[in-house]
């Protein structure tokens, strides 16, 4: 009996073999037809038809070659290995930072997620991307343990020109560190104000810190002293519907703020 790990050395080790009976396990193709469909030079296709053939996951019938009922199984099974460690790598860089507890989604949903890091040039990226995120939607929605400058300061500014309608439940840390600062307290106060501002406090840890805007759902990751260590985000409707349950647990539970009571704190 073959040994099942050689096998997967097998297929690991060319591109051309998993792109090959990939495209065999979808349908049936001529010689020629299959050179068309991969990047690959007839002399390998050949190579490889015959390696498939050897081990039953490829027929020929005469005309066109197809994936057996064994070489689809084997298809479906590395293509899905090849999928999950290509997310895998992608989220590598930020994943010890990612509330993987407290977010109820597979991994997978975030294969297409846009990842923002710091780097030398751009040590600030990640709040870069949430500014430019924020600064573009037409509604709001924040879920936070934390509520940094950047953010309130372009809230301040879209919802006092009535760009923006902002929904926001924050912990009462965050809140409470805002109304420590008299600049920062002024702008939540007069962001409070605004017509279709509304923020809630609530006393539950919030153990992320998400915005819903127009289009995508967005991670602002710390590590545990507090440094934003990366963002992510995604159109992913399985984060999408996880945000949006979330908020609504947070918003129902949570307490409003007024810009009077900003003003209490601050006095």
């Amino acid at each position: 009996m073959a040994d099942p790990l050689a096998e997967v050395e097998f297929l690991a080790r060319s591109h051309n073999r998993i792109e090959i009976l990939a495209t065999l396990a979808a349908d049936a193709y001529t010689r020629r037809e299959l050179g068309d469909a991969v990047d690959a030079s007839q002399p390998t296709i050949g190579r490889v038809l015959n390696d498939l053939s050897e081990r039953g996951w490829v027929d020929y019938d005469g005309e066109r070659y197809a994936a057996t009922v064994t070489g689809a199984y084997v298809a479906d099974g590395i293509t899905a290995l090849r999928d999950r460690l290509a997310t895998e790598t992608r989220l590598r860089p930020i994943v010890d930072y990612f509330p993987t507890a407290a977010v109820d989604v597979g991994l997978d949903a975030f294969a297409d997620a846009s990842i923002t890091t710091p780097s030398t040039p751009r040590p600030n990226a990640p709040i870069e991307r949430m500014t430019e995120l924020l600064a573009a939607t037409d509604r709001a929605r924040l879920v936070s343990h934390a509520f940094n400058r950047d953010k309130l300061e372009l809230l301040h500014e879209r919802a006092g020109d009535g760009s923006v309608t902002v929904e926001g439940v924050f912990a009462r840390e965050a809140i409470d560190a805002i109304a420590a600062d008299d600049r920062l307290a002024a702008l939540l106060g007069d962001l409070l104000s605004t017509p279709d501002t509304e923020i809630r406090v609530t006393d539950e840890e919030i153990p992320f810190a998400v915005e819903l805007t127009d289009d995508r759902t967005h991670f602002l990751l710390r590590d545990e002293a507090g440094v934003v260590r990366g963002s992510l985000d995604t159109a992913d409707q399985r984060v999408r519907e996880w945000a949006e349950t979330a908020f609504r647990r947070y918003w129902e539970n949570a307490s409003q703020v007024s810009a009077g009571d900003i003003q209490s704190s601050v006095r």
